[in-house]
């Protein structure tokens, strides 16, 4: 029997003496952790104080509490999917997106009007309540598991303006920048990445444990004067997949010097 001997309430002292065999490696990763009776054997304490101690550690993301089966140490390996974030042209001049012919639809999607929120409404440079035709993915790779949440979202102006748009809302975001280039727009992208905990409905559609943020990427394309035209979003759990950029330098104009 280990010595309990920390300060603090005896379920964390539990909780404390068993990240520590977590972090050491005597519990190693994806394994079973003993069970209820023989933590209670372990550690000499209650089972309402075992049970304390493992909410504990799955709050903190160390472990993954399984129904039917128990609790696992939850992995630190790398993540099961690396997303690349560029955006190719073919000959013909149409855009490929890398790893676009990984995800797989699990659902049909869903079109809709909409209207901006204060974030959504911030990267498309437009007032809240302002109106949108969104449209909705749920998107699966077949030989990871990994889900994600897709989103685009269309201002009603930009679909007046090319009224395919308006029509097909809900093409693939690669086919709706061909859309708007042969409008006659030429367009560059920017993005953001950012991590917020799951709300209860992109925890069950994502099927995320305990304890595990997702990521939000948005991606919004702009005209050449710098006007947003069209935004996506990708939601996914951080413990899933990873992002890579490939960065280079900006051609930078030269400075005058005074005479």
């Amino acid at each position: 029997m280990s010595e309990i001997q920390r300060p603090g309430a005896l379920y964390q002292q539990v909780a404390a003496a068993i990240r520590e065999a977590i972090l050491s490696g005597e519990f190693a990763p994806d394994s079973l952790l003993p069970s209820e009776a023989q933590l209670m054997a372990r550690y000499g304490v209650s089972r309402p104080t075992v049970r304390n101690a493992i909410a504990a550690l799955r709050a903190e993301g160390l472990i993954d509490v399984r129904h039917g089966k128990g609790s696992f140490v939850r992995s630190s390996g790398q993540p099961r999917l690396t997303l690349e974030r560029r955006i190719g042209h073919t000959a013909e001049g149409r855009f490929v997106m890398p790893n676009g012919d990984i995800w797989q639809e699990a659902e049909e999607p869903g079109t809709y009007r909409t209207r901006t929120t204060k974030e959504t409404g911030r990267l498309l440079q437009l007032d809240e309540e302002e109106a949108l035709f969104g449209c909705d993915r749920l998107l699966i790779d077949p030989s990871t598991g990994t889900r994600a949440m897709h989103r685009t979202l269309i201002p009603f102006e930009v679909a007046e303006a090319v009224p395919l748009l308006g029509k097909e809302p809900c093409k693939p975001a690669a086919a709706i920048y061909w859309v708007l280039t042969q409008a006659g727009h030429h367009l560059s992208w920017t993005e953001t990445v950012r991590a917020h905990m799951p709300l209860p409905d992109e925890r069950t559609t994502l099927q995320l444990p305990d304890a595990t943020p997702i990521l939000h990427v948005a991606r919004t394309a702009h005209d050449t004067d710098g006007r947003p035209l069209f935004l996506e979003e990708l939601r996914f759990g951080a413990d899933r997949a990873e992002l890579a950029y490939r960065i280079t330098a900006d051609e930078q104009h030269a400075q005058r010097t005074r005479a």
